[in-house]
């Protein structure tokens, strides 16, 4: 049986657009077999840099992205290509999920698989619109935050599980429903209606931070609130933006403290 292990670290190795994509499929369908598991005696996972990375997009501050509106063809393309690039990013954090984290309940490794499978999906459903609107992946530059802080938070599950999913991830909960309703408005339903399927199941992805966090609290006797509002004033101050989607957060797993606690770092940020 293969280490679903060296198959995470293929993935994330992998520096193709299409490589990376066809591999994580293709080793989730195998985990989903029983074909891959964990061995239990697994060594400490080797460093990781970046991520294997196609040489494009460029990747820069995000302050000197240009911000581009909805209403022309180039507009489009370049917001549909910055929601590519996250769910691109999105599955190198899923494996990463996988594969440096040891010694996790066997259902850990399957909700970060399953996730990143989706990830890809979502990714491929992307890059279909952008082409159909005249460009691919790699033709606007993007930013490296989410790899960024998934390297902050490479010392420990707990503090990963907290502020990649809950926080970085969880901003498409806040932010999609406006999209869907602007893009509805100019008639972009092919758009829309990925963003749709993209924001039901994130719900679902933002859940399993939620669970894997709350567990690695329940594990070392800590308070998950109090760790909560610590983390966020430590790391997530700069990239806290009100307002909050309440309803797919809390059906993500934030309970009302901690979407206070939420409220109250923004507030401070």
């Amino acid at each position: 049986m293969r280490s679903l292990l060296d198959a995470a670290r293929e993935c994330l190795d992998a520096t193709g657009i299409d490589a990376k994509i066809a591999l994580t499929q293709r080793h989730a369908a195998a985990f989903l077999r029983g074909e891959s598991a964990v061995p239990a005696d697994a060594p400490p996972a080797d460093p990781i840099g970046m991520p294997g990375r196609p040489p494009r997009p460029a990747l820069v501050h995000p302050r000197h992205l240009p911000r581009r509106g909805f209403g022309s063809s180039e507009g489009r393309a370049a917001f549909v290509h910055s929601i590519a690039h996250i769910e691109f990013n999105a599955v190198d954090l899923a494996w990463d999920a996988v594969y440096r984290f040891r010694g996790m309940p066997g259902e850990y490794y399957a909700d970060w698989v399953r996730i990143a499978d989706d990830e890809a999906r979502h990714f491929t459903l992307l890059r279909g619109r952008l082409q159909a609107l005249g460009h691919d992946y790699g033709d606007f530059d993007a930013h490296n935050g989410l790899w960024e802080m998934c390297e902050k938070t490479a010392h420990d599950g707990l503090d990963r599980m907290a502020l990649v999913p809950r926080v970085l991830e969880a901003r498409g909960l806040d932010v999609t429903p406006g999209m869907i309703s602007r893009l509805r408005a100019l008639g972009d339903d092919d758009t829309a209606g990925i963003l749709e399927v993209i924001l039901r199941e994130e719900v679902a992805h933002v859940a399993a931070g939620s669970r894997w966090f709350r567990w690695h609290c329940e594990r070392r006797g800590i308070d998950p609130v109090t760790k909560f509002r610590a983390l966020l004033a430590e790391y997530a101050r700069a990239v806290l933006h009100g307002p909050f989607n309440i309803e797919a957060r809390a059906a993500a797993g934030f309970s009302d403290d901690e979407l206070a606690a939420l409220m109250d770092a923004a507030a401070a940020a």
